[in-house]
């Protein structure tokens, strides 16, 4: 019985971490590639770490499969939203079929401030946009 559980969640690990590296190459921009790979390939370790916990039957080994899980849960995220924020300040472009941008205008390039209100000092903001005015006000109708 164990041994069919050890597989079907090997699998599963093998299945998302492949999916995660899929997704770096199929993915159009940076944003997305950071998220796909960080939910996929978070669940996929975490799978392969019960497995190896089960397959080894020991108390060491499984904590440290817990440990290292716990680790990969924690670290993940975080470094997935600091290597995003990064990128978005640095002027990383959104996806040009991107719908909207949370955070134009609200970042000064100058005092690197993040406000919660747009800011429409000019030349102050970092603007990823990809359209236009005219696109906007066609989007907002």
């Amino acid at each position: 019985m164990s041994s069919i559980i050890i597989v079907i969640l090997t699998t599963l690990g093998a299945l998302f971490v492949l999916l995660a590296a899929i997704g770096m190459i199929r993915m159009p921009d940076t944003y997305l590639r950071i998220s796909v790979t960080t939910k996929a390939a978070t669940l996929g370790v975490g799978l392969l770490l019960i497995s190896a916990a089960i397959y080894f039957n020991d108390l060491s080994t499984t904590s440290r499969a817990l440990v290292i899980i716990l680790f990969v849960l924690l670290t993940a995220p975080v470094s997935a939203h600091l290597i995003g924020r990064a990128s978005y300040f640095m002027g990383v472009k959104l996806w040009d079929k991107s719908v909207m941008d949370d955070l134009r205008g609200k970042y000064q390039k100058k005092d690197h401030v993040l406000k919660s209100k747009t800011d429409n000092t000019p030349g102050d903001n970092i603007d990823h946009s990809h359209l236009n005015s005219d696109d906007e006000d066609d989007l907002v109708k």
